[in-house]
């Protein structure tokens, strides 16, 4: 039998806990929505060149960052960057202050991925 996947090293742990600290072990009624708006995330980063050119996709926490990215350091901020695109979609800040500083870290991010990669290949 293998053994659980650490909650650090799960994709779906990883966003459900920034997102509010939510014990790994419970069963959220929110899980399907934070899964369809990680592999939202997941496709937005395929069309900058991260992944495989087929696109990825989660499905439960069994998913791994490294399945995704392998040990490549220099894409750690991939993490932050799903992170603050499925928090501005799932549970927006209530005040424009805090929206649009969410909103600029992302498109930061994922232009700084997009450097990080060559579009035309895929990491």
């Amino acid at each position: 039998m293998a053994d659980p996947v650490k909650p650090e090293d799960s994709i779906f742990l990883t966003i459900k806990h920034m997102l509010g600290g939510l014990d790994p072990t419970y069963d959220s009624d929110f899980d399907l929505d934070m899964i369809t708006h990680i592999n939202s995330s997941l496709s937005k980063l395929t069309q900058v060149g991260v992944g495989p050119a087929e696109g990825f996709e989660i499905t439960d926490e069994t998913t791994t960052w490294a399945d995704y990215i392998g040990n490549d350091k220099r894409l750690n901020m991939i993490k932050t960057f799903i992170y603050n695109d499925v928090k501005y979609a799932f549970d927006p800040p209530r005040t424009s202050f805090a929206f649009d500083a969410i909103e600029k870290q992302r498109d930061e991010l994922l232009w700084r991925i997009n450097v990080q990669v060559d579009p035309g290949d895929t990491v």
